[in-house]
């Protein structure tokens, strides 16, 4: 398990355009596999375009109290980029005027933002139908400053949706380092103690499932039912929905991928499950990432590996949604994760 992110190793992939080399060469420039751009316009989806905007997905930080194996944000205690309260306002702006029905906030973990409550406060004003902050749990339990996060999450109706690698200990901690998962279970039942969870509850509390290997997840139904059974069995605790992520080969995932000589035989794998009926509903079509320094990305993805979108506008101070509705999107080969199996976005699987 690291305990600093690549970019304080000074780690080659803590630089984008190696990774790009990387995710553009060996075996898709041999031509061993094919480029996303060649498989989707098989369909007559290339070039990717944008359908109506529904998502604001805003990164306030990478600083994170935890070092995961398989994080494509790279984040950590090491990583400073912060969001400002200028370019939260900046963001705020665009929130009041969006056609956008959803906003997420993710980091690193958000809540270590200085100005995370203010923002969470503002924000809740501008009247989002659903209103997101993406937690790693363990930030409850951190430190007393965060004691109280169930209880002002409640106050706004903020949508919890929360990391939770398995319903085991072992393979939560092997994921994402030691003690973790305890101080998960305990964060969940102190949700759960102010009615988040709850069958009837209008406060939603999701679980979000990455695998803790080089292999792509399961059925998620399926999945949601095994953790369901076991959180309430072994823990009492009770959740609404699982969703299962694909990893994709960015940042320490792509690291552990390359250690482990697995890089090929994903990428392969990821191939091999293309669906093409994922491709129209992978979030890039639905969704503008603002990052913690207000440039504007097409995914949460594209935004760690700094493919800005192709517009005009490029930063939230810019910001026209008429003018970002009439763009491309920018894809790579780390698309295939989000088109793999029943295909894989931030709200889990995008086809039945």
């Amino acid at each position: 398990m690291a305990t600093k992110s690549l970019k304080a190793r000074h780690d080659e992939l803590a630089i984008t355009n190696r990774q790009l080399e990387i995710l553009n060469g060996g075996i898709f420039a041999e031509g061993e596999l094919p480029y996303f751009k060649d498989k989707i316009a098989q369909i007559g989806h290339f070039p990717l375009r944008p359908k109506k905007l529904e998502i604001l997905q805003i990164n306030v930080g990478y600083m994170c109290n935890q070092v995961c194996e398989h994080c494509h944000v790279d984040a950590g205690p090491d990583r400073k980029e912060i969001m400002t309260r200028e370019t939260m306002s900046q963001c705020l702006e665009v929130i009041r005027n969006t056609g956008a029905h959803t906003l997420d906030l993710t980091g690193g973990a958000p809540e270590m933002n200085p100005d995370f409550r203010w923002f969470v406060e503002e924000a809740a004003k501008a009247g989002i139908k659903d209103f997101i902050v993406r937690s790693n749990l363990t930030i409850i339990r951190a430190n007393k400053k965060y004691y109280d996060l169930p209880e002002f999450f409640k106050k706004h109706n903020v949508h919890v949706i929360s990391s939770m690698p398995h319903y085991t200990r072992g393979k939560t901690d092997k994921q994402r380092g030691e003690g973790v998962f305890d101080k998960s279970i305990k964060a969940l039942q102190e949700l759960n103690a102010v009615g988040y969870g709850m069958p009837d509850s209008g406060l939603r509390l999701d679980l979000v499932y990455n695998p803790s290997g080089a292999y792509l997840p399961g059925n998620q139904a399926a999945m949601e039912k095994d953790f369901k059974k076991a959180l309430m069995e072994d823990f009492n605790i009770q959740f609404h929905n699982l969703f299962a992520i694909t990893n994709l080969p960015i940042a320490r995932f792509l690291d552990y991928l390359i250690a482990s000589e697995n890089y090929e035989d994903y990428m392969y794998a990821l191939v091999d499950a293309y669906n093409p009926a994922a491709v129209q509903n992978v979030m890039c079509t639905n969704t503008i990432s603002i990052s913690w320094d207000g440039w504007l990305y097409d995914c949460d993805f594209n935004q760690m590996l700094d493919l800005k979108v192709a517009s005009k506008v490029k930063h939230i101070k810019d910001y026209n949604e008429d003018l970002l509705n009439d763009r491309n999107i920018i894809i790579s080969q780390h698309c295939y994760g989000c088109t793999a199996g029943a295909g894989s976005s931030c709200q889990g699987t995008v086809t039945n």
